[in-house]
């Protein structure tokens, strides 16, 4: 698997961490790795972490509630709507509470699998450098996990 950063546009410069993942997969076992909540809740956030979902409507203006367990036992309420939901191409969602930001993931055919793009756009520049080490190695973390589901499924 390899990782780097994608070109960042304009209007996200300064205040988005951005990467991505080529994933050895076609892209309809990684987009369904997104898609069914199963799956998703094994995966989703940093290594350590797990989560208890409560409501996934995976359509724009749908909601995605849920509760993600911190390895210390923290639990942390997660509130999103989603924007854009283009299969197996594409899901953008706006996350609503705590830190808030913008998410959009592009599933992308590439040779040997797929390139996941991951680009997580906060409203300031300020916020976003406050957190963005942190931002930046827990998105390498859930890249990472996405690839240990996705190697798991068969199609």
């Amino acid at each position: 698997m390899e990782s780097g950063q994608n070109e960042v546009s304009d209007d996200v410069a300064g205040r988005a961490s951005i990467t991505s993942r080529r994933i050895a997969a076609p892209r309809a076992r990684v987009f369904r790795a997104f898609t069914d909540p199963a799956r998703l809740a094994l995966w989703w956030g940093p290594r350590g972490f797990s989560n208890t979902f409560h409501e996934f409507d995976l359509r724009p203006g749908g909601y995605w509630r849920f509760i993600m367990h911190g390895p210390d036992g923290t639990d942390y309420p997660n509130e999103s709507v989603f924007v854009e939901v283009t299969a197996p191409e594409r899901v953008v969602l706006r996350h609503l509470n705590g830190h808030h930001f913008v998410l959009t993931i592009c599933f992308t055919e590439c040779e040997g699998g797929t390139e996941v793009g991951w680009c997580q756009a906060f409203d300031t520049p300020e916020h976003w450098r406050r957190i963005a080490d942190f931002v930046a190695h827990a998105n390498e973390e859930n890249l990472d996990r996405l690839a240990e589901v996705v190697a798991a499924m068969a199609d």
